[in-house]
């Protein structure tokens, strides 16, 4: 089914431990969406797709709006979307995607992590070409549905790959930039979405031994224990 299905099946959404982490990583990425865009979900894309996202990941109707609430008072945090990329023990890329009202503390955090299990933070832009930024659907697969025929039309619209898993639902893998095209297509076409976010995916992967693994994963544990964390993405082979 293609590198990417690989990829996202071996880290089997692993980013996040526990239900509250999921729903704080969401507050923020609505707090900024709306920020953005404002806070009508009809005029506001991004926010259209959080509050799905926020659904699958059954995320109470209330937590969502209040945190579209706290978003447009003068009150809350302001919050920015910041990367950080540098190499793990044995020259693994990690890329640390954050959502911050610090940047300061957040750098320090993340370059204590670093350099405690081994490793060294980089300069912003200096794993791009390890990786490949995507954005990804995930939509109830319709009855009667013709996948090979939605992949021809999908492909005018930025789609460079899809699949259906084992849970009944249409994947669909897509370049950066063709976010909102595809996002458009599938509104329009009353396609019910599950989900919609973006993924960096390794271009060239990294084989560890067990042991060498057990000592990058308690650095990438470690990032992901972070509030301002995101996501955590790196190139080791599963």
């Amino acid at each position: 089914m293609g590198r990417a299905f690989e990829y996202r099946k071996a880290r089997k959404l692993k980013r996040w431990g526990n239900m509250a982490r999921t729903f704080t990583r969401i507050g923020k990425e609505i707090d900024i969406a709306v920020k953005a865009g404002g806070p009508d979900p009809a005029n506001n894309t991004r926010l259209r797709i959080l509050i799905q996202n926020a659904k699958a990941e059954n995320m109470p109707k209330e937590n969502v709006e209040r945190a579209i609430k706290r978003a447009v008072s003068k009150d809350t945090s302001d919050y920015k979307e910041i990367v950080y990329e540098g190499y793990g023990p044995f020259g693994i890329a990690i890329v640390v995607e954050t959502a911050t009202d610090n940047n300061t503390r957040t750098v320090a955090n993340v370059r204590h992590c670093f350099n405690k299990y081994g490793g060294s933070l980089g300069t912003t832009g200096s794993l791009d070409f390890l990786f490949d930024r995507k954005c990804v659907f995930k939509i109830n697969r319709p009855e009667n549905f013709d996948l090979e025929e939605f992949e021809l039309e999908m492909i005018d619209y930025g789609a460079d790959e899809i699949f259906e898993d084992d849970e009944n639902h249409v994947i669909i893998y897509g370049s950066f930039e063709a976010f909102g095209t595809i996002q458009k297509y599938l509104e329009d076409n009353h396609y019910e979405m599950v989900s919609g976010e973006f993924e960096r995916i390794p271009l060239d992967t990294k084989e560890l031994t067990d042991e060498q693994r057990e000592t990058v994963d308690k650095l990438l544990e470690k990032l992901e224990e972070d509030d301002d964390v995101t996501n955590v993405y790196h190139n080791i082979k599963e």
